[in-house]
């Protein structure tokens, strides 16, 4: 591996980190004192220079923050989400409080996401059940999807502006179109069940030559659109398992399978510069490249992809729980947080030489 920096966040466990849209030098974390089950959050607004990784501002909430987004329409303002279910619009500019407070969700917020393409909403994700959407320039909600169990993560669709997804605890990924009539479904068009075989006569086989029967249900707790093939979306969660589904094809199992990971996958995302590169961290303290094999020959029919892990960053010392692609670049920038109250700056070019 190339090279590291690295930053401590001492009393406040990392969950989430992002690199900003529009600065390769400017990155945030959302943190939380005592890992994140009593007591405050810190938000950390991050700057790389030539002395290396310095904090250029942070704010403090009273509950404990499991994610961020930063704003698609203001290069100085993010959101988080908050372990007392509110969402907090901060600004580099403005000192110690928030600009805008929403609440709405029951329960502890867990996932916030900018819309990518319109720029002009976006969403949350609660352990109360729901997605809503929102402006940031209102407190109430524009709408609710109901999911109906915890919901650890959701997103938008990289490319439509309508389509957004959400994964859960009962081990379902839950597409919706806002363009569909509002009447039966609230939106859902797509349901795909993570952990069910396959449909069809025969099981796949994977492509070592195992048969794929699926799994036990488990929580999904993240996913991620791939930011090349805008029907893929990769999944991971409580059985250590990555897959990735083409949503046109909710029953017919996953494109690909990788496995290596020794306790939950906490966060998946897809790199922006390669089609077929993801990055994950997990509870057992790693953050592992992988090739989901898309770019290789087609699989032959009724198999399954076996993506292959091509790095493995072991630096942290607690559940690694969060990463994020440097958008700029030539690629291999990855920022990683975990409980052991640092944020590691590395670079994954030595790893994606393959």
């Amino acid at each position: 591996m190339a090279s590291m920096l690295e930053l401590r966040t001492p009393g406040f466990n990392p969950c989430s980190v992002k690199y900003s849209p529009y600065y390769d030098s400017r990155l945030a974390v959302a943190a939380s004192a005592n890992y994140g089950i009593v007591g405050n959050g810190r938000l950390f607004c991050l700057g790389l220079s030539a002395a290396g990784v310095q904090i250029e501002k942070a704010f403090d909430t009273n509950d404990a923050l499991y994610d961020l987004a930063w704003s698609e329409i203001n290069e100085n303002q993010l959101v988080v989400a908050c372990g007392d279910g509110s969402i907090k619009l901060f600004d580099l500019g403005v000192n110690d409080f928030p600009v805008m407070n929403f609440h709405e969700h029951k329960r502890e917020t867990f996932s916030v996401c900018w819309n990518p393409i319109t720029k002009d909403t976006f969403i949350s994700s609660s352990w109360d059940g729901t997605v809503k959407i929102w402006s940031p320039t209102r407190h109430e909600s524009l709408k609710t999807l109901p999911i109906g169990c915890c919901t650890y993560s959701t997103a938008f669709s990289p490319s439509n502006p309508a389509i957004i997804s959400a994964v859960s605890s009962d081990s379902h990924i839950r597409i919706f179109d806002l363009r569909t009539p509002v009447s039966a479904k609230y939106h859902l068009i797509t349901m795909i069940p993570v952990h069910a075989p396959p449909s069809g006569p025969t099981l796949p086989r994977l492509a070592d030559g195992r048969t794929y029967a699926g799994g036990m249900p488990a929580e999904i707790l993240t996913h991620d659109w791939n930011k090349y093939n805008d029907t893929v979306i990769a999944t991971g969660g409580v059985d250590r398992l990555i897959r990735t589904f083409d949503i046109r094809n909710p029953t017919g199992g996953p494109l690909a399978v990788m496995a290596g990971h020794e306790y939950a996958v906490k966060r998946v995302a897809w790199s922006p510069h390669a089609s077929d590169i993801l990055v994950s961290a997990s509870y057992d303290m790693t953050v592992r490249v992988w090739s989901d094999d898309s770019s290789s020959v087609p699989a032959a029919p009724g198999t399954i992809r076996t993506g292959a892990e091509i790095g493995l960053m072991n630096r942290h010392t607690e559940f690694a729980t969060g990463v994020d692609w440097c958008l700029f670049g030539s690629g291999g920038w990855v920022a990683s947080v975990g409980w052991d109250e640092r944020v590691l700056l590395w670079d994954a070019h030595g790893l994606l030489r393959r």
